[in-house]
């Protein structure tokens, strides 16, 4: 007699075997999907991982939206899973560079995020020529839609995370700081610090401490942790946001820091928030 139990459905939880037989077939992408975000939260290493996820992200072709999750949305959480799997993952860079240059917006932003998430320095100039065109071209709202033309906030974190402190490089992004948006200001300023260690940078991120708006607030604390921007230390402790997230923010500069105080006054100020 067959068995009456069914398999696991979309969302329930699963093995890493059940994973890979979902990366698999191609008939359900909605089963894709789950997969390929479940395969980069568990941070798998088994060896077909890669391979299956670099399939998905190459199947990006529209789906009929009566047929559940469409086929770029799988690809996306490729894209997202693929920066997670640290140096395994690498051997993907080029489909990564390849899919910067996709029609779907969110797909190149999942796409530079895991490039930097990488360190792929073979990313560098396609980061660079996507934001040439500066806050008036990349950056410029599309029309009848909320978003940038480019996902401007990816790419630019990407560039500090990569890492490649280069004259034409920082060019590019120094534009960025004057953008409208605050969320933008702020990533543009993160990767310059990162880049350069110049304190003008930190200083305009701890100027979006005082934002009137929360998002804000939350979007500098981060990019402070992520720059490692010592000098912050204080600010950050005082912001009016979340203390998790400020404790998040201190951690990074203990793990990433650069310069004074020394480590001690941060953790102090850590057990403070707890």
């Amino acid at each position: 007699m067959a068995s009456t139990e069914s398999a696991p459905r979309a969302g329930e939880p699963i093995s890493e075997a059940e994973a890979l037989a979902r990366l698999r077939q191609s008939e359900d992408p909605s089963q894709q999907y789950y997969a390929a975000w479940w395969v980069g939260r568990m941070r798998s290493r088994h060896p077909d991982t890669v391979p299956l996820l670099q399939a998905c992200l190459r199947q990006r072709r529209p789906r009929d939206p009566g047929a559940g999750v469409e086929e770029n949305a799988v690809a996306r959480n490729a894209a997202r899973s693929l920066g997670k799997l640290g140096p395994s993952a690498r051997v993907a860079i080029p489909d990564l560079l390849d899919t910067l240059d996709d029609a779907d917006h969110g797909l190149r932003e999942a796409a530079a995020r895991s490039l930097g998430q990488l360190g792929a320095v073979e990313a560098v100039a396609p980061l660079c020529r996507r934001l040439a065109s500066g806050p008036e071209g990349a950056g410029a709202q599309e029309p009848g839609s909320p978003r940038l033309v480019e996902p401007c906030e990816a790419l630019l974190e990407a560039l500090g995370e990569i890492g490649v402190a280069l004259p034409e490089v920082m060019a590019v992004v120094e534009p960025f700081v004057d953008h409208p948006r605050p969320l933008i200001r702020s990533a543009a300023a993160r990767t310059l610090l990162q880049l350069s260690g110049e304190g003008r940078w930190g200083a305009l991120l701890l100027e979006l401490l005082d934002h009137p708006q929360l998002q804000v607030r939350r979007a500098a604390l981060m990019d402070l942790g992520a720059a490692g921007w010592r000098p912050a230390h204080q600010a950050i402790s005082s912001t009016l946001a979340e203390n998790s997230l400020k404790l998040i923010a201190l951690r990074g500069l203990v793990e990433r820091g650069q310069g004074e105080p020394g480590e001690e006054q941060l953790l102090a100020c850590m057990d403070a928030l707890l």
